[in-house]
């Protein structure tokens, strides 16, 4: 594989992440350590994972280890996890992000973030806030939030005082959230799309796969590219060294105005839309 050099953007608190991340849900075992190894061939160095993943131990290994054999350092890496709904709170909080730190073996993460809001435990500031104090002592370098509506952003803004670094979202062609990205924008945060691919949705639509056809390029390219071109960080997530390789491409052309035009144009058409969760149920009054 051929390694490219990502772009990075300058997050709210002047450090740099890798617009372009591995995700790895429902990547596991000796599959999470061969593709993670394998990502960083191909040039990646931002890693995305979560509690709820169960796959914090097999990244921290992997990393470990391609730092050990020099294909890495960890200054070059930009590594993610995210506290599930049963460590949200002042007092499970800690508890919750020692545990993710010790499974990775790191001395610490570069980001960490309320993975849902969870709005009916009323947890999420209290949670942001011991996140902050955590923070101060060096094992975390920024301090984000993902799933969070504009409703609940500007909550947990206005009542901590806190800008979180981003806020990753479910975003992709038909779907991108532009209200929200512009509250963004008005605050300094990074909008981060999970599920840039739409869960394969937008790669069947006809003019997408036209200006694929034009530009000789993937669907997922496009995708992918489009998300890119709006300033959004991407975190896909394969298996595939093929799919790595492929993905990345995406940094070896540009869509021009007509192109984005027609994918921007997507948003709220019939079929189209938020595919997951919505921020303000999920996951109800049982919490998790």
């Amino acid at each position: 594989m051929t390694a490219r050099e990502v772009p990075s953007v300058t997050l709210n608190d002047g450090r740099e992440m890798p617009l372009i991340g591995f995700g790895t849900y429902k990547i596991v075992g000796a599959d999470a350590e061969r593709a993670v190894r394998e990502a960083i061939d191909a040039g990646y160095r931002h890693f995305d994972t979560a509690s709820l993943y169960q796959n914090e131990e097999e990244l921290g290994k992997a990393l470990r280890a391609a730092i050990s054999a020099g294909d890495v350092t960890r200054e070059e890496l930009f590594v993610t996890t995210k506290v599930w709904q049963d460590g949200q709170g002042a007092v499970r909080l800690p508890q919750a992000f020692h545990a993710s730190l010790r499974r990775l073996g790191l001395d610490f993460v570069d980001c960490y973030l309320i993975h849902w809001p969870w709005p009916q435990g009323g947890l999420y500031n209290e949670t942001f806030e011991a996140m902050a104090r955590i923070q101060g002592f060096g094992h975390i370098q920024n301090i984000g939030v993902a799933n969070f509506n504009e409703r609940l952003l500007t909550d947990l803004i206005e009542t901590t005082g806190i800008v979180p670094v981003l806020n990753q979202v479910e975003c992709h062609v038909g779907f991108t959230q532009q209200p929200l990205r512009e509250l963004h924008k008005k605050h300094g945060v990074v909008t981060e799309a999970w599920a840039p691919l739409g869960r394969g949705r937008p790669l069947t639509d006809p003019d997408l796969k036209a200006i694929a056809a034009r530009r000789e390029k993937s669907e997922a390219q496009v995708a992918l590219r489009f998300l890119h071109q709006l300033g959004i960080s991407v975190v896909p997530k394969t298996s595939s060294a093929a799919r790595m390789e492929e993905n990345m491409g995406m940094l070896d052309f540009r869509l021009n105005r007509d192109d984005m035009e027609v994918l921007l144009s997507k948003d709220g058409a019939d079929g189209y839309g938020r595919y997951s969760n919505d921020p303000e149920e999920f996951p109800g009054e049982i919490g998790y």
